[in-house]
């Protein structure tokens, strides 16, 4: 397994690397910013260790660069702040998991086998089909560059076409993924939104499905 690590203070990252290497990992150092994104799309890493204050660039900057790049190994984010707004900013930021310092290695350790158990997949920070764009971190959407304003139920009922595109999504699965317990309405529900959401972005966006619901499509060009 190889590791990447990013972190600019030498006797850490020197510590980390001997810890990782008797554990059997191989393990590459970088210290700035630009160099991880440009090491990183060219070399597959099963994980990426990320360290938020950097000289160049920030972890949060950094991460969301590789997401742009289309680097999906997992990102684990080692900093000294510990406010919930940096770990929410580093999650939104497309990292994996998020590790405080001062940490045991042992802990250290099992994070990473567990992201590498997950193993890199596409996990795109802002969602895109044809010409419609979805950043769910900002809850901000877009039409060809324009942006739409959207309730946060059609908000919530687009993101979950937008992560299943071009499959048939029956009327109870989005009831399901868009409503919470407490409703006890029916699924017209969802016909209703379909609706709304065709009236803001047009009628060749979400396509019905004769008996069996509906299928998100790229906007024509």
């Amino acid at each position: 397994m190889r590791l990447l690590i990013v972190e600019d203070e030498p006797r850490m990252a020197a510590l980390l690397r001997r810890g990782f290497v008797e554990e059997g990992f191989a393990a590459d150092i970088v210290a700035l910013g630009a160099d991880c994104v440009a090491t990183a799309s060219a070399t597959q890493y099963d994980v990426v260790l990320l360290d938020v204050l950097l000289p160049d660039l920030d972890g949060f900057e950094v991460c969301r660069r590789l997401r742009q790049q289309s680097c999906w190994s997992p990102v684990l984010m080692l900093t000294a702040r510990d406010s919930i707004t940096d770990r929410v900013h580093g999650l939104d930021a497309g990292a994996d998991d998020y590790l405080v310092k001062p940490f045991s290695f042992a802990e250290l350790c099992a994070r990473v086998r567990a992201l590498i158990r997950r193993g890199g997949h596409p996990r795109p920070s802002v969602l895109e089909v044809g010409h419609l764009r979805l950043d769910p971190a900002r809850r901000l959407a877009w039409l060809r560059g324009h942006e739409v304003h959207l309730s946060g139920k059609e908000f919530a009922l687009l993101e979950v076409f937008l992560r299943h595109p071009g499959q048939v999504l029956t009327r109870s699965r989005l009831l399901d993924h868009v409503w919470d317990f407490t409703f006890d309405g029916t699924s017209n529900v969802v016909d209703q939104y379909v609706a709304y959401l065709r009236r803001k972005l047009g009628n060749d966006l979400i396509e019905t499905v004769r008996g069996a619901g509906y299928r998100l499509r790229a906007p024509a060009s």
